[in-house]
């Protein structure tokens, strides 16, 4: 079956052309084989990069989580700390992710970096923090944000802007000049990674995929087919 050209107004974007490939090719000289050593070492010597790289949160990642019924959600939130026991977030816990979070206490990450043509996909289980490293980092954030996690009551409906707008105000009255206290339903999230998988964009769609699966007392390598 012949393909349909796209009209010139399309939204999508064509396939490149074998023209586009072969400049893609020649731009650069093939960059060596991943490294299988140590996958927290990969992905912080990537997300290094992306910091140099990427215009807006290098950081950002997309969050996937599912109901106790198993119906998937996805949203973009940013990684806060990243070391081998894990990645961590932060959220209100009685947002929708907070709620499938405590329903079903597994998750999946991706993060893309488009301006380096990298992604890295994460899966693994997921447990609080504690409270003592959610006060840690809750100190950090902007005195508004710390009223903004008070105030808003996360993924439930919102009658107007204005209603959001006098709670903050509300809150700013109540904390004065004070120390703004962590909320108790605002906690941070550890996935410990079962399954990391690193991903690198090549000519012809033929891309490098590398992953890493814990095994006991470290971790196991595998390479895909693009």
């Amino acid at each position: 079956m012949s393909k349909t050209p796209l009209p010139e107004d399309s939204l999508i974007p064509a396939s490149p052309s074998e023209d586009d490939y072969v400049a893609q090719v020649t731009k650069a000289e093939p960059p060596p084989l991943l490294s299988e050593e140590d996958p927290f070492a990969l992905f912080s010597e990537w997300l290094r990069e992306a910091g140099a790289k990427e215009p807006n949160d290098p950081n950002a990642m997309a969050l996937s989580t599912a109901d106790a019924d198993g119906a998937p959600d996805v949203r973009m939130v940013l990684l806060k700390d990243v070391d081998p026991a894990g990645f961590v977030f932060y959220t209100n816990l009685e947002s929708a992710k907070g709620r499938q979070l405590a329903e079903n206490p597994r998750a999946a990450l991706l993060f893309h970096w488009k301006s380096l043509r990298r992604q890295v996909r994460v899966r693994g289980s997921v447990a609080p923090v504690t409270a003592a490293e959610a006060d840690a980092y809750f100190a950090t954030r902007a005195r508004a944000s710390q009223l903004g996690a008070w105030a808003s009551s996360q993924s439930r409906p919102l009658p107007d802007r204005l209603a959001l707008e006098k709670r903050i105000a509300e809150t700013g009255l109540r904390f004065g000049l004070g120390k703004v206290a962590r909320p108790p339903h605002w906690l941070g999230f550890r996935l410990t990674p079962t399954v990391i998988e690193f991903w690198r964009d090549r000519p012809f769609r033929l891309h490098e995929r590398l992953v890493f699966a814990r095994a006991s007392g470290g971790w196991t390598t595998e390479r895909l087919y693009p």
